[in-house]
């Protein structure tokens, strides 16, 4: 039986000779391999600092501490989503507030959001969950109103748009994810973008292990407790490459997304998500939301078809039981349905129309 996978990385044959010459060079720890994909990135996002991180969960933590969040301070976290949001907040000592997301767009739901507003909350964490971008006016407005800081797991989102502007430049700060999921990838990896250089200077400084900015190694002096979430030019190479490749990749994916909802959106036991208005979908996940589920996933798998749910309803989890470091505002309708109901389907660079209209064949009859 063929297979179609859920994923399947975009490895240019240019990628290869980059990583050899790498490895040829010697200098495989973060170096100048790590410089150019920042630039490229940061170029690319529109974005005044970009930093390379080992991958996006310390990323968040740094953004965190950046901005001196610690304990005795609340975040507010779309209860959907993938753990490392949340666990990013616990981490640094802080304490998770966890709010429903709107149920068409399973993006954070900011009413329910400025309901969890205590004198305690510093920030709130949204999630552009799927490469769906937020609506950014909305966000302006929630955090000018209210006085907090935005902190932005943009894992998915690289390549995502709003009002023609890259994901990457509206909150304080945002954090991106280049693991093998990602059709960015660099392996494992992340990246932090923000227009604060004070900001950006104390993050690069953190994760060389406090290291300031030096001319020499003979003059180096280390100004705060730091460690180390260095990406390596290892890693960065294949970045570097697959970089060049993203309006391709973009493309794409999103001609294959529409072409999913085109030929499925008339399915009486079908709903498409929705795009946020002003927004450009990246399409990190293509999701429709279906009853039964788990079912549906077990026969689609059955016949060689890798699909996956979406993501987490955290409150769900142990790990986020209400607690110090954890407390719930909403009853979680928006989560809950997300959570039951969102299928991932195939979605990569390679998938060829005929493999892609097997799995919408195969998700009609199985919804028959």
């Amino acid at each position: 039986m063929h297979k179609i996978p859920l994923i399947k990385p975009f490895i240019p044959p240019e990628a290869k000779i980059r990583i050899c010459e790498v490895l040829d060079s010697g200098y495989l720890t973060e170096g100048p391999v790590t410089r150019e994909f920042e630039e490229k990135c940061r170029r690319y996002i529109g974005c005044e600092q970009a930093i390379a991180v080992c991958n996006c969960t310390v990323g968040l933590e740094m953004a965190l501490r950046a901005v001196g969040i610690g304990p005795g301070d609340e975040v507010i976290v779309p209860d959907y989503t993938y753990p490392a949001t949340a666990d990013a907040v616990a981490i640094v000592g802080a304490t998770t507030v966890l709010v429903d997301v709107e149920p068409g767009t399973m993006l954070i739901d900011l009413e329910a959001a400025a309901a969890a507003i205590t004198p305690r909350t510093k920030a709130i964490m949204p999630v552009s969950v799927f490469g769906n971008p937020l609506d950014y006016d909305q966000v302006k407005a929630f955090k000018n109103r209210y006085g907090l800081l935005v902190i932005e797991d943009a894992a998915c989102s690289i390549g995502a748009e709003f009002d023609s502007k890259k994901v990457g430049n509206f909150a304080d700060i945002s954090v991106f994810s280049h693991h093998p999921r990602k059709f960015i990838t660099t392996g494992e990896g992340g990246l932090i973008t923000t227009n604060n250089q004070a900001w950006a200077q104390w993050m690069d400084s953190y994760k060389h292990f406090g290291m300031g900015k030096t001319e020499s190694r003979e003059a180096t002096r280390f100004e705060r407790i730091g460690t180390n979430y260095k990406l390596s030019n290892l890693q960065a190479a294949l970045g570097v490459v697959q970089m060049d490749h993203i309006d391709a990749l973009l493309d794409r994916r999103r001609i294959l997304a529409n072409r999913y909802y085109e030929k499925l959106r008339q399915e009486p036991k079908i709903s498409i998500p929705a795009t946020t208005p002003k927004g450009l979908h990246s399409f990190q996940s293509c999701c429709v939301f279906v009853e039964n589920r788990d079912k549906v996933m077990a026969s689609m798998r059955a016949q060689g078809i890798e699909v996956q749910i979406g993501t987490y309803a955290l409150h769900q989890h142990p790990a986020f039981a209400q607690g110090p470091l954890c407390r719930w505002q909403t009853d979680f309708e928006g989560s809950r349905r997300a959570f039951d109901c969102a299928l991932t389907l195939p979605l990569f660079h390679e998938l060829s129309m005929e493999d892609q209209d097997r799995v919408i064949t195969e998700l009609i009859r199985t919804l028959a």
